[in-house]
Parts: structure tokens; sequence; C-alpha cells
């Protein structure tokens, strides 16, 4: 939200209950969270921290995200496990593809919680890691901004969006809305992304019925 650290209580009240409602329909959901609100590993190494420490800080960031999700969607009633790629055996389940299946077979939400478990690599990454290992059909990446635009949308009103655009056009373009190897291993895997904005209410949902705004990064020849 526009906190530059911390929680917004109201976007992490209306992410959980748009979960609750998609759940609702059989579409088995996993989670991949950033920590960003906390610590961004990558820009928090300054020569005083090292940017291995700062990426593995970096992680326990999005574990305390993971937490956070997971304790509301069990308030509304919304089953869920957090399943960490480094070992938090207290709080968190270890990383186990069988298990995390296992998991959406039964219905369960599954939050992925610590990145790869790895330095050096986004959550982006992971995310579409972990869509991968769980044979997701789409990666919905959320984001401050409504879609992929040909420059930055808030300094430039004339920003032209793109509803659709290719996997190839978003490295060739250099348009950083993820880093270029989480983009390739999507291509790679015939995985699509739909780039929506976070901060809109409901925006989970309207895109899962087929409306609001986002954009759609796939292989040029398809529509959502």
């Amino acid at each position: 939200g526009a906190n530059e650290q911390g929680f917004d209580f109201n976007i992490l009240n209306d992410l959980a209950e748009s979960i609750k409602k998609i759940s609702s329909k059989s579409i088995k959901v996993s989670i991949v969270l950033g920590g960003g609100n906390f610590i961004r590993g990558s820009s928090f190494s300054n020569g005083v921290v090292d940017r291995v420490t700062s990426d593995y800080m970096g992680m326990l960031g999005t574990v305390i995200n993971s937490l956070a999700l997971q304790s509301n969607l069990e308030k509304i009633g919304v089953p869920s496990r957090v399943m960490t790629a480094i070992s938090i055996n207290r709080v968190a389940e270890p990383y186990i593809k069988n298990k995390a299946t296992r998991h959406l077979q039964k219905g369960r939400v599954v939050i992925f919680g610590s990145g790869t478990g790895n330095p050096f690599f986004s959550t982006d990454t992971a995310a579409v890691l972990r869509a991968s290992e769980m044979k997701c059909d789409v990666i919905f990446k959320a984001t401050k901004v409504d879609g992929i635009y040909d420059s930055d949308p808030v300094s430039n009103i004339n920003a032209k969006k793109f509803n659709n655009i290719s996997f190839d056009d978003v490295i060739k373009n250099n348009l950083k809305i993820m880093d270029t190897a989480s983009i390739s291993l999507s291509k790679e895997n015939k995985i699509s992304i739909i780039v929506f904005s976070l901060l809109e209410e409901n925006s989970l949902i309207k895109i899962c019925e087929g409306k609001g705004s986002f954009t759609l990064i796939n292989w040029g020849d398809y529509e959502f």
C-alpha cells in the first residue's frame, strides 16, 4: 500500500477475501510473496551488509508476509499452509514438492515463503519455479500498476499500456516488470503471466471473471 514498510491491512484483508472467493470456485491457489515491504536484499547490500546476508534477510521478510496472509486466511475459514525453502520448523513446513501438491489437492491454499532459498534469485523467479513445479495454468503477478506500459505511467501520463505482449518483447524491450530469468523460465514452461494492480479493490476477482485491467504475457497469439 502507501506504507514504505510494514503492512497495509486493508489490502491484506482484500487479498484474503479475494482468495477465499477464488478458492470457493474449486480453483487451486498457490502463492509466492515478496518481502520488499520490509527489506529488498538486492538494494540493502551496501558494503556494510554483504549481498548474501541481505538476501537471506529479504527471505525472512517474505516469511513474515506469508504468516500474516495465512493468519488472515485461516481467520476467514480458508485452510492454508506456509511452506518455506529455508528451514523454520517452528512456524512453517519445509517445502517438499509432493507434500505441497497434496495440500493443493485437498483444497488448501499453499503459501511459499523464503523465495527459492538461495541468494541472488528474486521472488519473481521463485514464483515461476513454484508455478512450474505445481503445474499451474497461469501466474498472476501483482504490482502497483494495472499492467505493463512502455514507460513509467506514474511519471509519464502518455505511457502506452500493453493489453497483450509476448515473452520475447518483454525481454527485447527491457520492460522490467519481472527479471529476465523469471520471464525466460515462464516462457520455457509455457505458463502465461497476468500483470495486474493489487491496489485496486477486488482486482483478483475481476480478472478471474475476465474483467478488470491487466496485461497478459504469453506467446503473442493468445487472449485471456
